[in-house]
């Protein structure tokens, strides 16, 4: 059974930083691209940033240079370190883990910026 489990959300200033994490469980085949997307209520879902398995990222130009993603391959796991948060980061933000054909969700963790 495949499980993405996600860590690291939670309530932070203006200005603050957090670190989320994503650790993925039962993907037989290999992950290609590890990513975080963010979706508001009533809102679509939109990529905030990726990793593929050679290291390459890609970043929504609303985060470039304050975030940074991550992975640590043997641990099948990625990393997003959010520096420098504003309060229209305030989001819930949702792992995505591509394996072959496969696309795979967390069930999400809130991002909470207060001004």
């Amino acid at each position: 059974q495949v499980q993405l489990v996600e860590s690291g959300g939670g309530l932070v200033q203006a200005g603050g930083s957090l670190k989320l994490s994503c650790a993925a469980s039962g993907i037989i085949f290999s992950i290609n691209v590890m990513g975080w997307y963010r979706q508001a209520p009533g809102k679509q879902r939109e990529l905030v940033a990726n990793i593929g398995s050679g290291g390459s990222t890609n970043y929504a130009d609303s985060v470039k240079g304050r975030f940074t993603i991550s992975r640590d391959n043997a641990k099948n796991t990625v990393y997003m370190r959010m520096n420098s948060l504003k309060p229209e980061d305030t989001d819930g933000y949702y792992c995505n883990v591509k394996s072959g054909w496969a696309s795979y969700w967390g069930q999400g963790t809130q991002v909470t910026v207060a001004s």
